[in-house]
């Protein structure tokens, strides 16, 4: 295991979020997003593909020119055309992305000596335009190994100054993604490593996460994970997990984090589901007794996560069938109601919530005690 000294997130909300199936930001959207994220203190933004258009491009020049503190990026195909409209945005780095495995460079009609001259004619044409420029290995968690560490040792001698490992349909999981760290590594301990995974199989965060464990020194996040199918490791997670999980220092200001959430969330039209992690609706709310009980005492018993750290508020309890009556009690006692008979009224909540199959909210809750009394 490489335990990293200094890393950093690369936010790509602006451009693999945005190409989740019907998802469009408008300009106003996109700065509010962007300023939000500078806010946080994200290093690194990529902002967009320039090839879509002069829209595209036009956008991405005001969020480069706007003067936030994080660098600038831009996301194009190895053709000529796509790093020209690079250069009209005025981004600081650009990232070159090449396909790497057998299935997508049969897709392209693409040869893996056509990456390797195409790799030398990109670099050389884009390095007087950009501060840094990165190689991308689309599909590199599918590529022949072989291939794939001469494709990053030519990139290097070459003068990229970093190479994107992509884990393009999401197909690793912890264990491969530190192999496949652990076997670049082994050829190459120096140079600067970036992850970009996707979250087919619900494992981008932690795969992120390893990722960095194993010689990453940097990794692209969206926002809720926002992208294309299962969408990528989501900014909030990963930042999270570092945090708690791996005690790796991010620079990151988690208390935008729900700010940031509902921002994009209202912007792409897709809603945080209650139970994602770190920022669900539901994620700081406690229902049954057996956990209520204890978190009455210290919420840590069942809590890992303090909501305050994350932009949140600390939810009040959900009264339904698993509530308990040390809960409920104290529930209406910090209202000044004492009830005569707790297990009458708790009882009731729970044959309340059976029939309707959901929680009491608190007015719901208060009510019924008032009828009782």
């Amino acid at each position: 295991m490489i335990l990293p000294s200094k890393i950093h997130l690369i936010d790509t909300t602006l451009r693999d979020g945005e190409q989740a199936p019907g998802v469009v930001f408008n300009l106003k959207e996109k700065l509010h997003i962007a300023n939000l994220l500078n806010d946080a203190g994200l290093k690194e933004v990529e902002i967009g593909t320039p090839a879509m258009g002069l829209g595209e491009i036009e956008d991405m020049k005001t969020i480069a020119d706007f003067g936030f503190k994080f660098k600038t990026l831009a996301w194009c195909r190895a053709i000529k055309t796509d790093i020209d409209a690079a250069i009209k945005t005025g981004t600081d780095h650009v990232n070159i992305s090449f396909p790497v495995s057998n299935i997508q460079l049969s897709a392209l009609s693409k040869s893996r000596s056509w990456v390797l001259d195409s790799l030398k004619k990109m670099t050389d044409y884009a390095s007087p335009y950009f501060e840094l420029v990165a190689i991308g290995a689309q599909d590199a968690s599918r590529a022949d190994s072989s291939f794939l560490l001469d494709f990053i040792g030519e990139a290097i001698l070459l003068g990229a100054k970093r190479v994107r490992i992509a884990d393009t349909v999401g197909i690793l999981n912890p264990i491969t993604t530190s192999e496949l760290f652990k076997a670049i590594r082994n050829h190459f301990p120096e140079i600067p490593l970036e992850f970009h995974g996707h979250n087919d199989l619900g494992m981008a965060a932690a795969n992120t996460v390893t990722a960095f464990h194993y010689g990453a020194n940097s990794a692209s996040v969206t926002v809720n994970g926002l992208g294309e199918r299962a969408g990528n490791a989501a900014l909030e997670e990963v930042v999270m997990a570092l945090e708690l999980s791996s005690t790796i220092q991010h620079g990151i200001d988690t208390s935008l984090f729900n700010l940031l959430a509902n921002t994009v969330s209202k912007a792409s039209g897709m809603i945080i589901p209650d139970n994602k992690p770190i920022t669900g609706n539901k994620v700081f709310s406690h229902e049954s007794g057996i956990h209520t009980n204890s978190i009455l005492k210290n919420r840590k018993t069942y809590q890992l996560i303090e909501a305050a750290a994350v932009g949140r508020s600390e939810s009040d309890f959900i009264f339904g069938k698993h509530a308990g009556s040390n809960a409920l009690t104290d529930y209406l006692k910090n209202r000044n109601i004492c009830p005569e008979n707790v297990s009458k009224l708790l009882e009731r909540i729970k044959q309340i919530s059976i029939t309707t199959k959901k929680g009491l909210s608190s007015a719901e809750v208060l009510q019924l005690c008032l009828d009782e009394l």
